[in-house]
C-alpha cells in the first residue's frame, strides 16, 4: 500500500508567525503517518508573493520533514490572474519554482497518475496556454493509469455551470475547459484547498475534495456561506493497486486560529501599508 498525504494552507512566515504553533503538531502527525508522499496544495507562506523572505523560510521547513513532497502555488504563494496589487507574473513563478520546485507536475504513484496544476495561471497568466497543452498530453499519456487532479483554487463551490464567484474558484470559461477535459479523460479525483474548509462531493464519477486548512480557519465576516465544515486537518489517500481510499482527517494538537481575528495584521490593507 502507498500512502499519500494531502496538506494545505499552511500559511508560515519568519516574520508573521500568528498560525506558526501549528506546524509542529502537523509535522508530528506528517511523520507518524510514514507517508510515500506529501502534497501541498497552496498558500505554503503568508505572502511569498512578496516577499522572497516567506518563501525561503517554508522550503526550508517543508524540507525538514524528510519526506518526498510537492507543492503547487496558492494565492499568497505567487499571486493571482487580475490582482491589483499581486498580479501572477513571471518573476513571483520563478520566485515559487526557486524554492519549491515546479509549479506543475506529475507522480504515477502505484495504478495512478497524480497531477499537480497551477490554478493561480489559469484564466490568462504566465504560461497557462502551455500548462494546458502540458494538461492534456499527461492525461494522454496515462497509459490506463487512473488520474486524479491537485490545486489550489477549487473548480466550482456549488455546481459545474455557476456564475462567477470571484475569488473563491475557477472563473467560468477555464472552468468549461476543464471539466471538458476531466470528462473526456475521465478524472477521478479533484482535490483543492484554498477554502479553508473540509469538505467532499461526488459528481458524474469524479469526486471532488476540498483539502481543510492547517493553519486558520475562515470565518462568515470574510467568506460566502458555502458548503463542508470550517475545521483544521488534512487529507489521506491510501493506494492499493487501483483502489484508493480517501478520508479526509483532523490532526491532533492544532489550534482553531480565526483569521477573522487578525486579518488585518497578517493581511493589512493596502492603504494602511502606504
Amino acid at each position: 500500500m502507498v500512502r499519500v498525504l494531502q496538506i494545505s494552507d499552511t500559511h508560515l512566515s519568519p516574520d508573521k508567525s500568528h498560525f506558526e504553533p501549528n506546524w509542529a503538531p502537523l509535522a508530528r502527525w506528517i511523520a507518524d503517518q510514514k507517508p510515500d508522499l506529501v502534497i501541498h496544495t497552496g498558500d505554503v507562506t503568508v505572502d511569498a508573493a512578496d516577499q522572497e523572505a516567506d518563501a525561503a523560510y517554508c522550503a526550508r521547513q517543508l524540507a525538514s520533514l524528510g519526506v518526498p513532497i510537492v507543492t503547487v502555488p496558492g494565492n499568497h504563494d505567487v499571486g493571482e490572474v487580475g490582482h491589483p496589487h499581486q498580479p501572477v507574473n513571471e518573476e513571483r513563478l520563478a520566485r515559487f519554482r526557486r524554492h519549491f520546485g515546479d509549479d506543475r507536475w506529475l507522480r504515477d504513484v502505484a495504478g495512478w497518475r497524480l497531477i499537480g496544476l497551477n490554478s493561480m495561471i489559469i484564466g490568462g497568466g504566465p504560461g497557462d496556454a502551455e500548462q494546458s497543452e502540458w494538461l492534456e498530453a499527461a492525461m494522454a499519456d496515462a497509459a490506463g493509469r487512473r488520474i486524479a487532479w491537485f490545486m489550489h483554487r477549487p473548480l466550482f463551490i456549488e455546481t459545474p455551470d455557476e456564475a462567477d464567484t470571484g475569488y473563491w474558484s475557477v472563473k467560468p470559461g477555464p472552468r468549461r475547459a476543464l471539466l471538458d477535459l476531466l470528462q473526456r479523460y475521465r478524472v477521478e479525483i479533484v482535490a483543492s484547498g484554498h477554502l479553508h474548509r473540509w469538505h467532499e462531493m461526488r459528481l458524474n464519477g469524479t469526486h471532488y475534495i476540498w483539502g481543510p486548512a492547517a493553519g486558520f480557519l475562515v470565518g462568515e465576516k470574510l467568506a460566502p456561506p458555502m458548503g463542508g465544515a470550517a475545521r483544521l486537518g488534512a487529507v489521506v489517500y491510501d493506494i492499493d493497486g487501483e483502489t484508493i481510499d480517501v478520508s479526509i482527517r483532523p490532526v491532533p494538537g492544532l489550534t482553531d486560529y480565526w483569521i477573522d481575528d487578525v486579518v488585518h495584521e497578517v493581511y493589512p490593507p493596502r492603504e494602511a501599508k502606504a
